[in-house]
C-alpha cells in the first residue's frame, strides 16, 4: 500500500501539525480571517460603486452587524424544519433513481470483474468504493448546485422568506437536508455493495479423498496426507492434512480454506482471509549504499515516481527500519513467541533469469544500542505482494549462539532495527517507509468497510456544502461548474500546489502558454525584455492567488480511504477523526459564507 504522507495523531494534527508547524485549527482560523477580510473588502467596493460612499458603507455595516447577531441566534427548530423541507425536495427530484442505477451497475459488474485476478478482493473493493464515490458525489453536486436557483425560478423561496427564518438557517438547512438524503443513499449502497463483494468472493472447492497422498514417517506410521483441491474460481490450493483429514489449505490469491474431515468425507469450508484489516506499526526508514554508508534514500532505477528507493543486490546495500515503542505498552498485542512482520517488496530486474522465480533476500534484526545482530533469515520476494513473515523469538546470532528477540535485540528504550538486503547481483529491491511494519492483531474487516464509507460521506457533505453555498449567489449551471472545478482541483490538489509554489519547469501559467505557442522548450530562458518582465509579473500575481486558493481546496485524494480498504489495511481512527473535523470546518465556514452571499440577494434582505 502507498502511504505518501504520515498520519499524525489527531491532537498533534489539530494543534501543531507536522514538524511543529501550524496545526489544522489555527490554520482554519487564519483562513477564515483572510476570507472574511477579502469578502468585506470586495463587498465594500461593490456597494460603494453602486450606492456611493456613505450609503454603501452603511449597508456593509448593517449586513455585518446584523449578520453576526443572526448567526449566533440560529434556531435548531427552524433549521430542522428547513432541513425536512430540503429532504422532501430531494426525494421529489427522484434521487432514488440513483439506487436503481447503482444496482444495475452491480448486476452487470460481474461480467467485467473476473475473479482470476491475483487479488480479487482488492479489485472488487476498489470497484464498488470508487463507483459509490463518483455516483454519490454526482448526486451531491446536482442537489446542492440547483437547490436555491430552482427555488428562485419557481418562486417558492418567497413563501419561505415570509416566515420568521434567517438566511443562515436556509443555507444550513439545505446542507443538512441534502446530506441526510445522501446518508440514506450511502447506507443502502454500502449494504448492497458489501453483499456483492462477499457473494463474488465466495466459492467452494472439492477434494477427492482417494486422491490424497499418504505421508508416513520412517517407521511407516501415517502422519498425514498431501494433496490439492479442485480448480474453482480459476485457482486451486495445496493441502497438508493430519491423519483425521483436518487442516488448512495453502494460501492462494490472498485466502485459504479450512478443511474438515468426517471419516472418508473431506469438506472444504468457505474462504478465509480475503477481507482483512491489517493493523501496522510503522517504523522510520533509512538506507545504506553498496559500500555500507548511511544514506537518507536509496538509488534510483529510472522510475519517474520517486516514492520508493532501491537497493542493489549482492552488495552491502540495505533498507533499515527502526521501530520504537516495543515495550510494555504494546506487549499485550505482540506474539510472545516471536515477532510478526509484514513486508512489501518491489523487485526491479536487470536480467530476467527464470521467469516467475522470486528474488532471494535476507532479513536481520539488530539492537541499535548494543549493535547485536541476528543471523540472516532468507526469504523469497515476489513483486508488490504482501509477504507475512514471522520471526521466532529464539534466534541464532552471527556466531551461532542463541539469543532472545525481546530481551537481547530490543534496546532498553524499546527500539529495534530490521535490516533487509537483496542477495542476488543485478537485481534490486525497492522500499518506502510503509513497506515494512510490525503486524498487530487485525481489526474488523466489516468496521473497516464502514470507515471507508464514512470517508465517502465526508466528501459528499463537502461537495453538498460547496454547491449550496455557490447556488446562493449564482445560477444553477454556474454553481455546478464552480463546484465541479473545486472537485477536480481537489482531486489534483498536490499538483495544483506544486504549480502554485513555482518549482515547475517552464515558469507559471502565462509563461507556459507562451512557450507552448512559440514551441520553446522548458529549459531555455525567455529572451530578456519588457514582454518577459510583464509575463513573469502576471505569473507572480496568478501564483499568489493560486497559493491562496490552494488553502481553500478540499484535498479529495487525501480524504479517500479506498487504498486502505482495498489493500486490506485498517483505516486509522486518527485519520477518520481528521476527516470528520475537516468536514465540520467546511460546513461551518461555507454556511457563514453562504449566509452573507444570500443576504446580497434582494429576496433575502
Amino acid at each position: 500500500m502507498v502511504l505518501e504522507h504520515e498520519i499524525l495523531p489527531y491532537f498533534q494534527w489539530l494543534l501543531y501539525g507536522a514538524d511543529e508547524s501550524l496545526g489544522a485549527l489555527p490554520r482554519f482560523f487564519l483562513i477564515v480571517l483572510a476570507v472574511a477580510l477579502l469578502g468585506l473588502l470586495l463587498g465594500a467596493i461593490v456597494n460603494v460603486a453602486r450606492h456611493g460612499l456613505l450609503r454603501g458603507g452603511d449597508r456593509i455595516y448593517g449586513i455585518v452587524a446584523t449578520g453576526f447577531r443572526e448567526l449566533f441566534s440560529i434556531s435548531p427548530r427552524r433549521t430542522w424544519a428547513l432541513t425536512s423541507l430540503a429532504m422532501k425536495e430531494a426525494w421529489r427530484r427522484r434521487v432514488v433513481v440513483s439506487l436503481v442505477l447503482y444496482l444495475v451497475i452491480l448486476l452487470f459488474a460481474s461480467w467485467f470483474l473476473r475473479t482470476d485476478n491475483q487479488e480479487p478482493a482488492k479489485l472488487l473493493l476498489s470497484f464498488v468504493l470508487m463507483a459509490t464515490t463518483y455516483l454519490v458525489l454526482g448526486i451531491a453536486l446536482l442537489l446542492g448546485a440547483f437547490s436555491l436557483p430552482g427555488d428562485f425560478k419557481s418562486k417558492t423561496i418567497y413563501t419561505v422568506v415570509t416566515k420568521p427564518v434567517r438566511a443562515g438557517e436556509i443555507i444550513l438547512g439545505r446542507i443538512l437536508g441534502f446530506s441526510l438524503v445522501g446518508t440514506v443513499l450511502l447506507v443502502v449502497m454500502g449494504g448492497c455493495s458489501y453483499i456483492f463483494v462477499i457473494r463474488s468472493l465466495d466459492h467452494r472447492h472439492t477434494i477427492d479423498a482417494s486422491s490424497l497422498v499418504r505421508v508416513t514417517d520412517r517407521e511407516g506410521t501415517l502422519i498425514g496426507y498431501d494433496g490439492r483441491t479442485s480448480t474453482d474460481a480459476y485457482h486451486h490450493h495445496l493441502l497438508e492434512l493430519d491423519t483425521e483429514h483436518n487442516g488448512d489449505s495453502a494460501v492462494t490469491s490472498g485466502h485459504y480454506h479450512r478443511i474438515e474431515g468426517h471419516g472418508e468425507q473431506v469438506r472444504v469450508l468457505e474462504p478465509t482471509g480475503y477481507l482483512r484489516a491489517r493493523v501496522p506499526k510503522w517504523g522510520k526508514l533509512r538506507f545504506k549504499d553498496r559500500k555500507g554508508v548511511d544514506k537518507a534514500v536509496g538509488i534510483s532505477v529510472g522510475s519517474e515516481w520517486t516514492y520508493r528507493s532501491f537497493i542493489d543486490g549482492g552488495t552491502l546495500a540495505a533498507a533499515i527500519w527502526t521501530f520504537s515503542g516495543i515495550d510494555e505498552s504494546i506487549d499485550d498485542y505482540l506474539d510472545k513467541e516471536g515477532l510478526p512482520l509484514g513486508l512489501i517488496t518491489r523487485v526491479f530486474r536487470t536480467h530476467k533469469g527464470v521467469i516467475g522465480r522470486p528474488i532471494s533476500g535476507a532479513i536481520q534484526l539488530r539492537n541499535p544500542q548494543t549493535g547485536l545482530k541476528s543471523d540472516a533469515i532468507t526469504f523469497l520476494a515476489k513483486d508488490a505482494q504482501v509477504d507475512d513473515q514471522f520471526i521466532d523469538r529464539e534466534l541464532p546470532d552471527s556466531e551461532g549462539n542463541t539469543i532472545d528477540l525481546y530481551n537481547d535485540l530490543v534496546s532498553d528504550d524499546g527500539e529495534l532495527e530490521i535490516w533487509i538486503q537483496c542477495l542476488e547481483q543485478g537485481q534490486y529491491y525497492g522500499y518506502a517507509q510503509a513497506d515494512c511494519y510490525i503486524r498487530l492483531p487485525d481489526g474488523s474487516p466489516l468496521w473497516n468497510y464502514v470507515k471507508a464509507y464514512i470517508s465517502i460521506w465526508v466528501q459528499m457533505v463537502i461537495v453538498t456544502s460547496i454547491g449550496v453555498t455557490a447556488s446562493a449567489l449564482v445560477s444553477g449551471p454556474v454553481a455546478m461548474l464552480f463546484t465541479v472545478s473545486f472537485i477536480v482541483l481537489g482531486f489534483f490538489r498536490e499538483f495544483f500546489v506544486w504549480i502554485a509554489n513555482g518549482p515547475s519547469w517552464g515558469g507559471g501559467p502565462v509563461e507556459s502558454l507562451v512557450r507552448l505557442v512559440t514551441q520553446k522548450n522548458v529549459i531555455s530562458k525567455l529572451d530578456p525584455g519588457p514582454g518577459t518582465t510583464l509575463i513573469q509579473g502576471i505569473d507572480d500575481v496568478l501564483q499568489f492567488f493560486m497559493q491562496g486558493l490552494a488553502q481553500l481546496l478540499p484535498d479529495f485524494s487525501a480524504l479517500s480511504t479506498i487504498g486502505f480498504a482495498a489493500h486490506g489495511y485498517d483505516i486509522p481512527g486518527d485519520l477518520i477523526a481528521q476527516d470528520l473535523t475537516i468536514c465540520l470546518g467546511y460546513i461551518v465556514g461555507l454556511s457563514v459564507l453562504g449566509y452573507f452571499l444570500l443576504r446580497t440577494r434582494e429576496i433575502a434582505r
